[in-house]
């Protein structure tokens, strides 16, 4: 299995002779199956009758037709499609998308008429068995998540979602004087009073050691989701399960509090891998009962010419500030020397967000027996009509890449060697076989 984060394009490539692309391709294709996260819409505009939503992910991702046939030359044949850009363009860019990929013969998931279709493994098959893949998403648009169908009520189309509740931790001297503020204000909370918990305007506050976030995942949506991994198991001889999820922030390396010990669940339910995106940027890797768990797989594609850029629809559909050609350019030296423009989106304000991995799985007897990890960078210094597209890091910037990613990986028990700038992780089958 190959396996890479977001894929954000809006053109096809490979007939783009961009330096380094085919070696990026060739790893791709040597796969039995190789997944990446579909985090762009595709949209024929000729004969789009939709229009934008009014909530979108962030930006209003959209890609052309022939994304379809180029990801499949590429060696895409499966991908993930529950994530925050799901519904930029209604439920009709959503069905065109499935359209390409279903032409395409592009394995997909996340997605559906119904709760029932979007939460439902797809599945692939290859000359070595057959694959299958589940996929959630815990950053959503609010609209964007399907439901089931209630007495004669219609199922409503969307995405298969992971709810979270949200908590802020706060020190329990803190939590006092946001208590006394609640109760200072009408109408405070009533009933049983929690004295490690404060409800102030909507916001959940709970005492803890540390200042920090903290998620409950919805039960409901828990044992749904456990309930397909362990029916996907058993029709596939592989299980995916991939996650698009942005907490705490695009700004956090670590991963949100809930998501090892869901990820640990998921592995014991059947899921022979789970991966991760959506902060657009790497996080660690760990290794759980021979199966491997990448927190983050960052970006792959950032290549977004396409995409109308804004706070909201109407904002979005003014003036976008990677086009203002008066824009003031200078050099960040925090940024070592690469040059940014005033009015970046977060996730494209630093090099971090340039540079990724390519992570390669060999299995034996279905475990883990070597991840290769090849290191990318997207060319953040580059002209938008180059920038975002990968190829193989240099020795120095995939020697950084690198340990940044042995770092991450070490509160997790992972030890990550690096072997001529590629990340080697190695274990034996613990089958009997």
């Amino acid at each position: 299995m190959v396996a890479v984060g977001d894929l954000i394009l809006s053109r096809p490539l490979t007939k783009y002779q961009h330096p380094g692309f085919d070696h990026i391709v060739k790893i791709l294709r040597d796969a039995d199956v190789t997944f990446g996260n579909m985090e762009t819409l595709i949209l024929d505009i000729r004969s789009f009758k939709g229009s934008p939503e009014a909530e979108h992910g962030g930006a209003y991702h959209i890609s052309l037709p022939e994304i379809g046939p180029d990801l499949k030359a590429m060696g895409f044949n499966i991908v993930g499609r529950a994530n925050n850009h799901t519904l930029d363009w209604g439920l009709e860019g959503m069905r065109q998308t499935s359209r390409v990929l279903d032409e395409n013969g592009i394995i997909h998931a996340g997605v559906g008429e119904n709760l029932a279709q979007a939460a439902a493994s797809r599945f692939l098959e290859t000359a070595r068995g057959r694959v299958a893949l589940l996929s959630f998403a815990t950053t959503f648009a609010p609209m964007s998540r399907a439901c089931d169908p209630a007495g004669e009520a219609p199922g409503r189309p969307g995405l298969n979602a992971l709810r979270l509740a949200r908590s802020i931790v706060v020190p329990p001297e803190m939590l006092e004087s946001l208590r006394r503020i609640r109760n200072a204000l009408p109408e405070p909370e009533t009933g049983r009073e929690d004295p490690n918990r404060v409800v102030l305007a909507d916001v959940t506050y709970e005492a803890g050691d540390k200042a920090g976030y903290s998620y409950k995942p919805d039960p409901r949506d828990v044992a749904s989701i456990l309930r397909n991994v362990r029916r996907g198991k058993q029709f596939s001889d592989f299980c995916i399960v991939t996650n698009h999820g942005h907490e705490p922030g695009n700004w956090s390396q670590e991963t949100p509090d809930y998501e090892q010990s869901f990820a640990h669940r998921l592995i014991d339910a059947g899921a022979d891998t789970y991966i991760g995106h959506g902060p657009h940027l790497l996080r660690g890797i760990e290794i759980y009962k021979g199966r491997p768990i990448f927190y983050s797989l960052g970006n792959f594609f950032y290549d977004d010419l396409r995409t109308p850029v804004g706070a909201d629809m109407f904002e979005a559909y003014g003036k976008d500030p990677r086009f203002d050609t008066d824009a003031e350019v200078t050099v960040d030296e925090e940024a070592k020397g690469y040059p940014t423009a005033e009015g970046f989106v977060e996730a494209l304000s630093a090099p971090i967000y340039y540079e990724s991995v390519i992570a390669g799985c060999r299995f034996e007897q279905n475990e883990l027996a070597e991840l290769r990890l090849y290191p990318i960078e997207l060319g953040y210094a580059k002209r938008f009509a180059n920038r975002g597209l990968p190829r193989i890091a240099p020795p120095a910037q995939a020697k950084t890449i690198l340990e940044r990613l042995q770092n991450l990986s070490k509160p997790f028990g992972t030890y990550i060697t690096i072997e001529n700038d590629v990340g080697v992780i190695r274990l034996r089958p613990t089958s009997p076989r």
